[in-house]
């Protein structure tokens, strides 16, 4: 199964264990989701069911992962059981939080998990049915499980493995970020020393859809050329870098590792080196 689908093929999915969710983010995300989601999502929030956001984030970055046993309470709590089919959006073309919402149910252990190209906006566009208010489903039987099935990479493990030319680290943040001209979220401008830039947005079109598989297998396999194999994901808190994954695993290379604490960690830590390009 491919990782992403569009709304036409979502119209025309004619499976019973189909689970949509919402995970657009932003100021009063849940009373826009209440005004208007895709007829039958549930919605479901980044800070609170994708994250579990600690006290200090020079210690896991601003969105580090939830305990894996907290994940599977937030699953049963949605309705949702290993058999689901599952399709995430957003309205950022999947590069909030619909791609960390995959990343996580398929580290989970979930075969069935697609998300929507084009999100929200590419959803209206198609004119696909939309409802207000909240959804009325039941609970699950909770998933038990030990551990993420993909790899991730610690603070630690990402310097140790550019200090030894072992990986390829790719920051995914805007190019303007990267040069650290200027920084929007996180305190310090910069980007983590010896890191590459490949936007995420280079994985869209000028309409905000995926490039084609192959496109996006021939466009990385230049990027990559000559470089270690060994691929480590990073971007502001291990949330956009999830779109990166999910292109390269719609182009079909190996899931590569997640940072999962990414700028924000990096950048807070003492210590740690920054560099930048102005």
């Amino acid at each position: 199964m491919l990782p992403i689908i569009s709304p036409s093929e979502l119209k025309n999915l004619s499976v019973e264990n189909i689970i949509i969710l919402d995970a657009r983010v932003g100021k009063d995300v849940h009373q826009n989701y209440l005004g208007k989601h895709i007829k039958g999502a549930r919605f479901i929030n980044l800070d609170k069911d994708l994250a579990e956001i600690g006290e200090d984030a020079a210690f896991g970055g601003r969105h580090p992962l939830p305990k894996i046993e907290k994940f599977a309470e937030t699953l049963s709590n949605l309705g949702i059981s290993e058999d689901s089919h599952v399709v995430v959006y957003d309205d950022k073309n999947g590069s909030n939080a619909a791609a960390r919402a995959w990343w996580m149910l398929k580290s989970f252990g979930l075969e069935n998990v697609q998300v929507l190209d084009g999100g929200f906006q590419n959803a209206e566009k198609e004119e696909l049915q939309f409802s207000s208010g909240e959804e009325i489903f039941e609970k699950t039987e909770l998933i038990e499980k030990d551990t993420w099935l993909f790899p991730v990479s610690a603070l630690e493990v990402v310097e140790n493995e550019l200090t030894n030319n072992y990986s390829t680290v790719i920051d995914v943040r805007d190019a303007y970020r990267y040069k650290g001209e200027s920084e929007p979220i996180d305190l310090i401008a910069g980007h983590i020393p010896g890191a590459i830039n490949i936007p995420f947005s280079e994985n869209l079109d000028e309409e905000g859809i995926f490039l084609k598989p192959e496109v996006l297998k021939e466009k990385y396999s230049k990027l990559l050329e000559n470089k270690p194999q060994n691929l480590i994901i990073h971007c502001g808190s291990g949330v956009t870098a999830c779109h990166t994954i999910l292109a390269l695993n719609y182009a079909g290379f190996t899931i590569p590792n997640l940072y999962v604490g990414s700028w924000s960690e990096w950048s807070r830590r003492e210590g740690k080196e920054i560099a930048k390009e102005i």
